[in-house]
């Protein structure tokens, strides 16, 4: 009996041993084959899933660190399907709170696309109605009777970020705005769209909340600052609507620039939208130039382009500021008689007395004087007819027609010199009299003063348009333009600074002729002359409170640098002299 045990025995355990051994066999061969890689990969499939990290858009300050562009969570409600119990009571929940129409929400879960097992009710839903419904459906559920599901059961949020713009309209022409599909439009939103976007990450996350501390961390896009003061862009938008009004103007725009080094302290635009509610844009804009005018929309400046032929007549040695010529009353160039402003002769007059009472026929004839050739090399070099360059979307270049061109004609050698029959951005005219500010030197504008990434602040250094006229040129017209002005008593004087500038009155283009009931008044000047720190440019389109410049866009200048010069701190031409003596 015992022998018969153990053969038995041992035949069980021979059984056993070659299964055993089968097994490590049958192991070895698939950990060394083709199906290993199979079995692996499937593995890792079950513990791991492939997604792509959005990182937060990088947000945008003011110089002063003041928030003008953020992020805020908002949610996007939707149903579960199979989880879903009672779609009346989701319908009832989510109109009454969200607003919506009962019939189209119960319509939407009841028959639902085919193949879906989760349908999007809502999106972009502000933080409080998503708790709100997120408490309701909490409190139903603690109602309902134990092991039961109804109520709200099925009803999911999920949180992701939405621009936000705590400033709402202010400054919406410089900081333009993104949609919800996350693109930047306008302004530098649109101009710096990739560095705030950041860069997406794909990566494998595992399914094990255990190994959570494996997801990758997605840097945020990059935080930029601004050049603008917030405070003196509230103040620009403020002098600007209140001008607008009294004197009855249809737009304008105000431009505050830091001469030395180009920074853009303030662009004020007579439309403005909440950029919060950025689809009301086609209800607010004719078309995409309306939203900055200051960058966008190139007109006839008249005579502040003056500043400019007198500095390439003087940098040609064509005049000096002591030169005199007879002025007559007007002047014929290419068989068209021009005219100045008032139709009459104002006799012997020096350079001076030309900027000062801004005489046409003086400017034409300086341009005559000077040729085309001359002329022509000059204001393209001060950028007529380009693009600065700032750094913001939607940039316009103007026009400056040119001789051979099939639209150029003798009389635009005349024309052009007091600024009709060519056009220019109000960038455009600041950059190209900065140098007349910055000892011969335009500046390039630009509105980011500095990028912060990782933790690092990036300052963005001040750039150089090119070499328009000397230094001595400049220096020569600015006291020229600032003893015009004292000279007139202009409105544009500011008590306490010395202030240089030229008034502007352009007659509008109507179906190819001028129609001089409708103008644009523009003022471009800037201060303290010794020690120049703001440069302001002002354009009021047709006003009819008024028909020159000098009525209205001057004593905006003078509003605007006042209120400049509070802001900046920027202490009196005496009390400056006296510091700088000791």
């Amino acid at each position: 009996m015992r022998a018969q045990y153990a053969r038995r025995t041992q035949v069980l355990a021979g059984v056993m041993g070659f299964i055993a051994l089968a097994i490590i066999v049958q192991m070895t061969r698939i950990q060394n084959s083709a199906e290993a890689d199979v079995f692996r990969q499937q593995a890792e499939n079950y513990a791991y899933e492939l997604h792509t990290f959005y990182p937060n858009r990088g947000e945008v300050y003011d110089r002063n660190g003041r928030l003008l562009a953020g992020n805020k969570t908002v949610y996007e409600i939707g149903v579960d399907l199979s989880a879903a119990k009672d779609a009346h009571a989701i319908a009832f929940a989510v109109s009454s709170e969200l607003g919506m129409d009962y019939n189209q929400i119960i319509n939407l879960i009841q028959n639902p696309p085919e193949g879906l097992s989760y349908i999007v009710i809502a999106d972009f839903i502000e933080a409080q109605q998503a708790l709100n419904l997120q408490e309701l459906k909490k409190a139903l559920q603690e109602q309902a009777p134990q092991g039961t599901r109804g109520g709200l059961a099925g009803l999911q949020f999920k949180s992701h970020p939405q621009r936000s713009y705590p400033e709402d309209a202010l400054a919406s022409n410089i900081m333009g705005f993104v949609s919800r599909e996350g693109r930047g439009y306008f302004g530098i939103e649109e101009k710096y769209d990739t560095l705030l976007a950041g860069n997406p990450v794909q990566a494998l996350v595992p399914t094990d909340p255990n190994k959570a501390f494996e997801i990758p961390r997605v840097p945020d896009g990059t935080t930029l600052i601004l050049t603008i003061n917030r405070d003196l862009q509230a103040a620009a938008e403020q002098i600007l609507d209140e001008s607008l009004l009294v004197y009855s103007a249809q737009g304008g725009t105000i431009i505050v620039m830091d001469p030395r080094n180009g920074e853009l302290l303030a662009i004020a635009a007579a439309r403005r939208m909440d950029l919060n509610q950025f689809w009301n844009y086609g209800v607010i804009y004719d078309n995409a130039s309306e939203f900055n005018p200051a960058i966008s929309k190139p007109y006839e400046p008249g005579s502040v382009t003056k500043i400019l032929t007198m500095a390439a007549a003087l940098d040609s040695s064509t005049v000096t500021p002591n030169s005199t010529y007879l002025d007559t009353g007007s002047i014929l160039i290419g068989g068209v008689n021009i005219k100045n402003w008032n139709q009459e002769p104002w006799g012997v007059q020096n350079m001076v007395g030309c900027l000062q009472h801004s005489l046409n026929v003086c400017m034409a004839t300086l341009s005559m004087q000077m040729g085309a050739g001359t002329f022509y090399s000059y204001m393209d070099n001060f950028g007529f007819g380009h693009l600065t360059g700032v750094d913001m979307a939607g940039e316009a270049a103007g026009r400056l027609k040119l001789p051979g061109d099939a639209d150029w004609y003798p009389v635009d050698l005349g024309t052009n010199a007091f600024g009709q029959g060519l056009t220019a951005t109000p960038i455009q005219m600041l950059t190209a009299v900065s140098s007349v500010i910055n000892n011969g030197r335009s500046v390039t504008p630009h509105a980011l003063y500095a990028m912060v990434r990782d933790g690092r602040q990036y300052n963005v250094p001040a750039q150089y348009a090119g070499s328009p006229i000397s230094e001595q040129t400049a220096d020569t017209l600015t006291t020229m333009l600032a003893v015009s002005l004292e000279t007139e008593g202009s409105l544009a004087l500011v008590p306490g600074y010395r202030i240089a500038g030229k008034t502007g009155t352009a007659q509008i283009p109507v179906n190819g002729y001028y129609d001089s009931a409708q103008t644009n008044h523009s003022f471009i000047g800037w201060g303290p002359v010794d020690d120049p720190q703001f440069m302001i440019y002002v354009w009021l389109e047709r006003p009819t409170a008024s028909n020159w410049g000098s009525e209205t866009a001057a004593p905006v200048f003078a509003q605007m640098a006042e209120k400049t010069i509070i802001l900046l701190d920027i202490p009196p031409d005496v009390i400056r002299q006296q510091l700088v003596a000791k």
